[in-house]
């Protein structure tokens, strides 16, 4: 079942193609580091942690982490621009409790693709990887490198703003006269089959920063992710 959630990466299987983009991954980048992650910062992520959310590894809820920041904060900030800027992302913090949770309708199915898995992280991690995506998405909307087509995984936008351009869209062009044609794509998997390579030469087109880069390297690249199963 892990194998089904968790493909395993691997080398053997690599095209031509494959092979220069693994490559070129893992090759350093020369941009300037970004800023360090400031106390106010790192509060507003932490505030933002579901108190009811169910912990990982570790047994550490939000309500608990959040005390714990409140009474050492400035050692828990030196500690996220720690693996800012030395590109840090603790193995422990990649252990996940998988859940598989069973599809409505899916209850007498056979295959493993009758589960949806529910992946618990610890929450200092978490907060971790929230901290850096702030960053990135900061990178991208402030020098316009993202199309304003994305909706998905944008911040201040959401399905209902994708809906309301379609909507927008269908309207002008049936008071023109026009035809519309809808086709809509569901990519099967699409998240599982993220492929790390990709990803971080993805960043380098966008010129990400280095510190932002190599942080982004650590969590996908490097000791890849632990998950124990909890049926």
């Amino acid at each position: 079942m892990l194998q089904h959630f968790t493909p395993e990466d691997k080398e053997d299987d690599d095209t031509d193609h494959h092979k220069l983009a693994r490559a070129l991954a893992r090759e350093s980048v020369d941009t300037a580091d970004d800023k360090n992650f400031a106390v106010e910062e790192i509060r507003r992520v932490i505030t933002s942690m579901d108190n009811k959310k169910a912990p990982g590894m570790d047994g550490i809820n939000g309500e608990v982490y959040k005390s714990v920041f409140e009474i050492f904060p400035e050692y828990l900030t030196a500690m996220y621009n720690g693996c800012l800027n030395r590109g840090i992302f603790p193995k422990r913090w990649k252990t996940s409790k998988m859940i598989p949770i069973v599809k409505p309708g899916k209850e007498n199915c056979d295959d493993a693709s009758k589960f949806r898995p529910i992946s618990l992280l610890n929450v200092a991690g978490n907060v971790l990887e929230k901290l850096l995506i702030k960053q990135i998405n900061h990178q991208i909307c402030s020098h316009v490198l993202m199309s304003g087509n994305q909706y998905g995984f944008m911040p201040q936008k959401s399905t209902t703003d994708a809906a309301m351009a379609v909507k927008e869209f269908v309207e002008k062009a049936l008071a023109a006269g026009d035809i519309v044609a809808l086709i809509s794509l569901d990519v099967k998997g699409a998240f599982d089959a993220a492929w790390w390579p990709s990803i971080l030469n993805g960043l380098k087109d966008y010129n990400c920063s280095k510190n932002l880069y190599n942080l982004s390297k650590a969590i996908l690249a490097t000791d890849p992710p632990v998950f124990s199963l909890i049926i």
